[in-house]
């Protein structure tokens, strides 16, 4: 099998010939669009041996000056879709893709919505600066916030479907939300939830291969994601949240799930070649390898050394049932 043979026959619940790895990183600062970024993502396709591409979304929608306080949401007008930084994204999307030649499924990042309103009010520094800050203005200004999740939703379903019109076979998309010490479940519920459904919905239609809805952060209570339509799930069970087989009992046992491994500490970044290969083995032991994936919980450090992935799919094929 090639790389998008074995990942959708795992997705479709058929025996690959070994269980496929997916796995990304942020590439430095310098490789956000443009041809550099292209040669980075092919690249690390190549040379880590990961069989899922995914394109990175550095090209996230920008800080407005012009939000400062809850009612400023309100005022808002729409997003352009023309906005240099959607063509960015757009255009090193159809670039890998062409690229690609059919080797590999690829996806492409959507940051959901409470990643993109925080990117709205104060850049992607904000959420670790202040995590609070969008619970803050939601509750302040409840009508104002909507209007503004109204218009950032109208982005995000645009950017969805252009992604897949530039070449995507599906979307990975970064659902933050969850985290219990951010907001309450009625909150999620009320001003993010709605949304997030709506364009999983609708995507999962359009997709030529499949989605993967990635629960990020710590501390999750994924019952929140409960409804949300996705083939593929992904979250990180290294922080505080359930395990890989608790997540799929609550989320669907038809679910494949991406996972396995730490992003940021652990054999898959600390441990030996070896150690790797063996944890590797162990998490297939435990999991079985029916629907499965294996992955990080997150994305892995910028300046991990890409042999250390390709161990650990190179591993699944060693693994012995």
């Amino acid at each position: 099998m090639n790389k998008r043979e074995r990942v959708l026959a795992a997705v479709a619940g058929d025996k690959p010939d070994r269980v496929p790895g997916g796995f990304w990183l942020h590439f430095p600062p310098g490789f956000e669009a443009g041809e550099e970024a292209v040669k980075r993502h092919l690249e690390f396709f190549d040379k880590s041996g990961t069989d899922l591409c995914k394109v990175m979304n550095e090209n996230s929608l920008p800080d407005n000056p012009a939000l400062n306080k809850a009612a400023d949401w309100g005022k808002l007008g729409p997003i352009p879709h023309d906005a240099p930084f959607i063509r960015r994204q757009l255009d090193l999307i159809h670039a890998v893709c062409e690229q690609m030649h059919q080797q590999a499924v690829v996806l492409a990042t959507i940051h959901g919505m409470v990643a993109s309103a925080f990117h709205y009010l104060g850049g992607g520094a904000l959420y670790d600066e202040d995590k609070q800050a969008l619970t803050r203005h939601l509750r302040e200004n409840p009508e104002a916030f909507r209007h503004g999740m109204e218009v950032i939703a109208e982005y995000l379903d645009y950017l969805c479907g252009a992604c897949l019109e530039a070449g995507a076979d599906g979307l990975y998309f970064a659902s933050l939300g969850g985290e219990k010490a951010m907001m309450t479940d009625e909150e999620f519920e009320t001003f993010f939830k709605p949304y997030e459904i709506r364009l999983l919905e609708k995507y999962e239609k359009k997709v030529s291969c499949f989605n993967v809805l990635h629960m990020c952060k710590d501390h999750l209570n994924l019952s929140r994601y409960l409804g949300y339509p996705s083939k593929v799930i992904n979250w990180g069970i290294y922080e505080g949240n359930l395990s890989l087989e608790e997540g799929r009992k609550l989320l669907g046992e038809d679910r494949v799930v991406l996972g396995g491994l730490d992003d940021r500490a652990g054999v898959l970044v600390d441990g030996t070649l070896e150690d790797i290969e063996q944890q590797v083995h162990k998490i297939l032991r435990e999991n079985g390898t029916y629907r499965f994936i294996l992955g990080a919980d997150c994305t892995l450090p910028t300046e991990i050394r890409l042999e250390r992935i390709a161990k650990a799919v190179a591993a699944t094929g060693t693994y012995q049932e």
